[in-house]
């Protein structure tokens, strides 16, 4: 079965450059109002592991989707009214992780991440009009502005998953590493071509591997980003103390080489880590797992 052919637009706003200058200057104003790192990480989702934002959809979508539903109801004006309040609310703090996340992405997305992010704000300005319409018991006319926001948050949130699905933003952009890693222990490089104290790239099959020596001592990570697939062996080395740390080139993801944890974001997905050691002069490397 083909996709349906009143979808095919959305490929074209992919595509749209005409859509840049507005991207260039809402994605500087974002970085302009987000500036803590601590709170970009926050709100990136580092702590938890995962992207934050496609969580805290859940509070303004089911909260206007249940008011939607009990519209339908008689007496039950002050509840829907209340949940479209919270949804209001709640789709402040969401559309700010939003934004957080579609700063850091690639120019297609980011055309396609402005369309979603108009929808949504349309589709909160009509609940924010719909409440204080049901605050002045302008019920029927309340119920008409949460069913027209109702309409563009689905619309918005269709872009969301082809944001998300389609064009894999958010997305860990090294999960396949593990399926195309041989198992067991494998021969990498010479102990000897590997300077310390550097980043050094290497290739196991088809992939990359970020090396970084000290000594008889050597990590080694994925070499591509999972944030968005930046190559790492690209990056800048930050040294200082026992966990040296590498910097992605493309939107400055930071992990530690030793553990491959995320030190911050926009990444929210740990570089893969390998086992290292070394045998007759030569690194092997092998995946856990």
């Amino acid at each position: 079965m083909k996709r349906l052919p009143l979808l095919k637009p959305i490929d074209n706003l992919e595509d749209a450059a005409v859509l840049d200058p507005a991207v260039k200057a809402v994605q500087k104003g974002v970085e302009s109002v987000i500036r803590p790192q601590w709170l970009r990480d926050i709100l990136h989702g580092v702590p938890i592991g995962h992207a934050l934002h496609p969580l805290m959809i859940l509070a303004p979508a089911g909260a206007w989707l249940s008011a939607a539903g009990l519209d339908l109801v008689p007496g039950t004006e002050r509840a829907s009214r209340m949940l479209v309040g919270a949804g209001v609310i709640s789709a402040l703090p969401t559309a700010a992780a939003g934004f957080n996340d579609w700063s850091q992405l690639h120019a297609q997305q980011q055309r396609v991440g402005l369309v979603h992010s108009a929808a949504n704000i349309l589709a909160t300005t009509l609940y924010a009009a719909s409440y204080v319409q049901r605050r002045r018991g302008r019920h029927v006319s309340g119920k008409v502005l949460g069913y027209a926001g109702l309409a563009l948050v689905s619309g918005g949130g269709y872009l969301g998953g082809h944001l998300s699905y389609a064009m894999a933003a958010g997305a860990n952009h090294a999960e396949d590493v593990p399926h195309l890693v041989p198992s067991g222990w494998q021969p990498l490089a010479p102990l000897d071509d590997v300077p310390e104290r550097t980043l050094q790239q290497r290739y196991l099959g088809d992939v990359s591997v970020l090396l970084y020596r000290r000594g008889d001592r050597v990590s080694a990570l994925s070499a591509k980003c999972s944030h968005l697939s930046g190559p790492l062996g690209e990056g800048t080395l930050i040294e200082g103390g026992d966990d040296p740390c590498v910097v992605c080139p493309w939107h400055g993801s930071v992990f530690e080489i030793e553990t491959g944890e995320v030190v911050h974001g926009p990444a929210t997905a740990p570089q893969h880590r390998f086992r290292t050691r070394v045998v007759d002069g030569m690194i092997e490397v092998s995946l856990p797992g």
